[in-house]
């Protein structure tokens, strides 16, 4: 709704965001349009900037948990770190039906997954982008795996104890913070809040404690 307000032609395609990427490139192509993509150098320098807002503030940060969708978010907290000179350990966070990266990252290569639905669409990916996965895998320290029922309990935090309302990918590093709790007791850990793009439809039974 918001992005038809400010007048674009919002076309809706595929279960996922690769089949979306795909129908895009597809048009793109067939229109002679500038395609935007979903990964590339000069995007990771822009979402960097939010690494070193965050790394000025709090640059004795242990941890930072960041969602995992086509991998900027992560690669930008990776070279703001790096600029700064910091030993923040920059942990990834995917869905664990949708494991694609951290399938990648274990193994050293492009690992694909198959489709799978989730609360955290922002974190559908099936292929991951290789320049990505190769800045992940140099200055990551890890990728752990939520599940559905642990982001929808990050959700209603959010909502509940700060009134923030955050989507899916949003809440997931959260989610797997409290996943990791006891890991973590004492030291100094960020997460990353990245979006709060969630249908209304959700929202009752989220409040409700519904899972399913």
């Amino acid at each position: 709704a918001a992005m038809r307000a400010f007048g674009a032609r919002l076309v809706e395609h595929g279960e996922d965001f690769d089949e979306a990427r795909e129908e895009a490139e597809r048009q793109g192509d067939a229109l002679g349009a500038w395609k935007i993509p979903s990964f590339n150098e000069q995007l990771v320098f822009g979402v960097s900037t939010y690494g070193l807002e965050l790394f000025e503030a709090a640059p004795d940060l242990h941890t930072v948990y960041v969602p995992i969708g086509m991998g900027s978010g992560m690669c930008g907290l990776i070279a703001a770190r790096d600029h700064l000179g910091l030993s923040t350990r920059i942990v990834g966070v995917v869905m664990e039906q949708l494991p694609a990266y951290a399938l990648s990252f274990e193994a050293g290569k492009v690992v694909t997954s198959p489709p799978a639905p989730t609360i955290a669409d922002g974190m559908a990916t099936r292929i991951p982008h290789p320049d990505a996965l190769a800045m992940i895998r140099a200055g990551g320290e890890r990728i752990v795996r939520v599940n559905e029922r642990s982001v929808r309990a990050a959700m209603r935090h959010y909502l509940t104890d700060t009134h923030n309302l955050a989507e899916g990918a949003g809440a997931a590093p959260l989610a797997a913070l409290l996943d990791e709790r006891e890991q973590m007791r004492g030291r100094k850990v960020g997460v990353i809040l990245s979006g709060g793009n969630v249908d209304m439809s959700w929202l009752s039974p989220l409040l409700a404690n519904e899972t399913a």
